[in-house]
């Protein structure tokens, strides 16, 4: 089996800081060896993509133990982050950058940290001898805001674990936000809309980490103080493995009010469920929300950043019987199509190969 050297941040496995771009780090670690790569894993300390000294070096020394000709899997967040450190080795080595969303597209960033983030992904790219995208959207964003060639930018999607059916309440009051709270996932989005919902006997959770914005999850906890919903809408703080199952498992409905998403991995882990979701439609996410085999959508699509919008959907949601039967056998079909981490693997080889 041919090895290839994946560099990823040191906090893939912190539990205070899960995310979709470290669990796909972890799934496809653990996936390519079953389509025959050999992986040889470096955690990278620094804090990324705003790496000090100290990181800059730790990456230096990773790719500096790195066999002549060999092939390097770098996370974006650290590859993006440092393109002189991969501009030493681009010639000796097989630089493969994957890119879950790009760097100057989160939310909330100052112009000019954007503009210098994007500017350092563009340099870093152009010494990657592949690129890997998480969905079609990103690859597309990344050719058009960088100028790389369609030869050089690959697709591998996320994949799924499977996972047993939730069990639905027919009044479908059990609402779910999954997701790191900050401006990007667009959790004040969602209590906004939940405040001009008629008294109900609903209930939501946001669960994700709530150490990435502080200013952002005090903004969200006196939205809900204001609104007077701190009894309807609990800040769970982050959930993985069994936890986070058991969440899934007494949820009706999953709701994603992102601001941006190159793909949403939340959405397809509901849909494992056969949980319909109701979306903001930005970026990647119709493409991973999809639609069964008999073309209806399992869920509901609304515009991003629009309150007014969220808030319709999750009313109707509430009020009508039949939207939310139809939407939960959508999302039962929908979840027969949805393909595992070995397909997420399988692409990633052949984009090293």
């Amino acid at each position: 089996m041919r090895t290839v050297h994946v560099v990823v941040p040191a906090d893939i496995d912190d539990p205070a800081r899960p995310s979709g771009g470290n669990a796909y780090d972890r799934r496809v670690c653990r996936a390519l060896p079953a389509v025959g790569r050999t992986v040889r894993e470096t955690a990278v300390p620094g804090d990324w993509p705003e790496p000090g000294q100290e990181a800059r070096a730790a990456l230096l020394r990773c790719l500096e133990s790195v066999p002549d000709g060999a092939d390097v899997l770098l996370d974006g967040l650290v590859a993006c982050a440092a393109p002189d450190v991969l501009a030493a080795h681009a010639r000796r080595l097989r630089l493969v950058v994957l890119v879950h969303l790009p760097l100057g597209d989160e939310v909330g960033l100052p112009p000019a940290v954007a503009a210098d983030r994007a500017a350092r992904e563009r340099a870093a790219l152009r010494h990657a001898a592949a690129v890997v995208a998480t969905s079609s959207w990103t690859a597309h964003r990344l050719a058009e805001a960088h100028g790389i060639g369609a030869d050089r930018v690959h697709v591998a999607a996320p994949g799924v674990e499977p996972a047993p059916l939730a069990a639905a309440e027919e009044s479908g009051t059990r609402l779910l936000c999954v997701g790191s709270i900050t401006p990007t996932k667009g959790q004040d989005l969602l209590v906004e809309a939940l405040a001009r919902i008629p008294d109900r006997s609903w209930t939501c959770r946001l669960v994700g980490p709530v150490v990435r914005d502080p200013a952002h999850v005090a903004t969200v906890r006196e939205l809900l103080e204001r609104h007077g919903l701190d009894d309807r809408v609990e800040i769970c703080g982050p959930h993985t493995g069994p936890a986070l199952d058991a969440v899934y498992a007494t949820t009706d409905l999953l709701v994603l009010p992102s601001r941006a998403e190159s793909y949403g991995m939340v959405v397809t882990e509901a849909l494992a469920r056969g949980i319909p979701v109701l979306a903001a439609a930005v970026h990647g996410v119709p493409e991973t929300l999809g639609r069964a085999p008999d073309g209806a959508v399992p869920g509901l699509l609304v515009p991003p950043a629009d309150v007014d919008a969220l808030a319709a959907a999750l009313r109707s949601w509430l009020d009508e019987p039949g939207l939310r039967r139809a939407a939960r056998v959508a999302a039962r079909l929908r979840r027969d199509t949805l393909f595992g981490w070995e397909v997420t693997a399988r692409c990633l080889s052949d984009a090293l190969a």
